[in-house]
């Protein structure tokens, strides 16, 4: 996002931005991103968002900890230090479910984590593009990349104006 103009629409409402968001892209307008102060039920279908697949990262993370706590188990307990506690076989299932659990659990938390760290472009170098202040207290804004519109500044000014904008400004970032 090195030195790209964008077209900043600040709304009042969360209401007047969900409508404004089907408004401009009814209009052939590319949104570049909307930031709310909290999240807005049906935001991301109307920005035409793709479910997201953070699932199936969390099931394969998941099994990936449930194998290696059976594997940690089963090879310790039974292979590497047998002990005979009561008369017991070497691998018992049931006294290993909670360790089973709690790996799975952590390797599924913390995989998921990661993966959403690397998938957003998130890390400690990163430095956010805060496009104006107030979307952390109060205000609506959506973000237009000018780069990728074909319209014209002004027909998109005007687009942004009807569909309730109280403000509209350029930044450069």
């Amino acid at each position: 996002m090195a030195n790209n103009k964008f077209l900043i629409g600040v709304y009042n409402d969360e209401d007047t931005i969900l409508h404004a968001v089907s408004d401009v892209r009814g209009g052939g307008v590319n949104i570049h991103e909307v930031y709310t102060p909290y999240a807005i039920h049906g935001m991301d279908q109307a920005l035409g968002y793709k479910r997201a697949s953070m699932g199936v990262a969390a099931f394969l993370f998941g099994i990936t900890g449930t194998a290696l706590a059976f594997l940690l188990t089963f090879w310790t307990l039974g292979f590497d230090w047998p002990m005979n506690i009561g008369g017991k076989n070497f691998i018992p299932f049931p006294t290993n479910i909670p360790i089973v659990f709690e790996l799975t659990v952590l390797l599924a938390s913390y995989g998921m984590a990661f993966t959403f760290f690397v998938m957003e472009g998130l890390g400690p170098t990163t430095k956010p593009v805060i496009f104006d202040q107030r979307i952390t207290d109060d205000k609506f804004v959506m973000a237009i990349d000018l780069s990728k519109n074909k319209d014209s500044e002004k027909n998109i000014t005007e687009i942004l104006s009807k569909s309730g904008a109280v403000e509209v400004n350029v930044k450069e970032v």
